[in-house]
């Protein structure tokens, strides 16, 4: 069974992504860990890892989600265990969880040095496990240059084994290999793929915004399904939004008051994608029953248009079970660009 830690330097570089595209690219058998859970989801009364419950659902595993994770919380884990405690409580569940699998992928937490003060960062897990260290980054080229320097410098200090890199949403992964690879050479990292910025990732139908705002649904329920690719502010008049060309756009999401009556009939009249209604404030009967005969869905929510949109803003871009041609998406790229030979060998 060949092991796997996959790191980060920041929160959203997109290993659990990473993840799910070598695992159904490959058509591996996986085994899955996440031994320091951080994305809290609450489900059913119960604490559960967000990655541990979308690996397990997607790829079917033996395994329930609390199995994947030993904990959430710093002083919780220091209460349970000691340190060789729970070094060992760690090995059982490699033992346990990879038997039988081709491959296991342990995933580390929110960025290198999350959980370090346990010894379950990623570093600390390599070695631990005896396992081989990925690290998944993301953003300017520059910053990745930074980071992959950063992490030579202190892994051969600890005389570990050299990692290898995936770099991942670059907008032109050719011209980045052009411009850093005899940079990259001379540094001896070692690139396993670089996958290209893929924008159909970060799409996500309105049921998604509703559930992520705790909206209340007060028309076009059929419409949940419709897909955002883009996000409007209606902060203007209806007929100065109208001459927006970004108003225009397919598939927008607008979010507005409940009472700008205008700003909602013209996002109606233009076929939006979604509504958000902020403030608690909902729109007239006639509005109400124009948009569900359009199948436009009308959210209300509490928080007022400010709040509202930087809530949609800073919204987390996951990867969700039952969305396919997106996994299907990013297991094609997956397999062109990143040679998993070169991980497993």
């Amino acid at each position: 069974m060949k092991r796997i830690v996959v790191a980060s330097m920041e929160k959203g570089a997109g290993k659990t992504s990473m993840i799910v595209g070598l695992s159904r690219a490959y058509d591996l058998k996986i085994g899955y860990m996440k031994p320091f859970g951080e994305r809290i989801v609450y489900k059913k009364k119960r604490l559960l890892d967000y990655d541990s419950v979308l690996i397990r659902n997607l790829f079917e595993l033996d395994e329930s989600p609390e199995e994947l994770s030993l904990g959430f919380d710093h002083s919780k884990l220091r209460f349970m265990y000691d340190t060789e405690t729970l070094k060992q409580r760690v090995k059982d569940v490699m033992d346990r969880i990879g038997k039988d699998r081709d491959i296991l992928f342990i995933e580390g937490g929110r960025d290198v040095s999350y959980g370090a003060s346990l010894g379950l960062d990623p570093l600390s897990l390599a070695d631990l496990l005896d396992a081989e260290l990925v690290f998944v980054l993301s953003g300017g080229n520059d910053k990745v240059m930074d980071q992959i320097a950063f992490i030579l410098d202190k892994v051969r200090h600890k005389g570990e084994r050299n990692p290898g890199f995936i770099i991942n949403k670059v907008d032109d992964p050719e011209d980045f290999m052009e411009i850093f690879g005899d940079s990259l050479s001379d540094m001896g990292a070692s690139i396993l793929g670089i996958i290209p910025y893929l924008k159909e990732l970060s799409y996500y139908p309105v049921s998604h915004y509703s559930n992520v705002l705790f909206a209340k649904i007060i028309a076009g329920q059929r419409g949940l399904s419709k897909i955002v690719r883009n996000v409007f502010v209606g902060a203007m008049s209806g007929s100065r939004a109208i001459e927006n060309p970004l108003f225009r756009k397919e598939d927008k999401l607008l979010i507005t008051s409940g009472d700008r009556s205008d700003m909602v009939l013209a996002a109606i009249e233009t076929d939006s994608a979604g509504i958000i209604l902020t403030n608690n404030i909902v729109p007239p009967a006639n509005l109400i029953s124009k948009a569900d005969e359009r199948g436009i869905p009308l959210l209300l929510v509490q928080g007022d248009t400010f709040k509202t949109a930087k809530m949609v803003d800073d919204m987390e871009k996951l990867l969700m079970v039952d969305d396919m041609p997106k996994i299907e998406l990013l297991s094609g790229v997956v397999k062109d660009r990143i040679d998993l030979n070169r991980i497993v060998e």
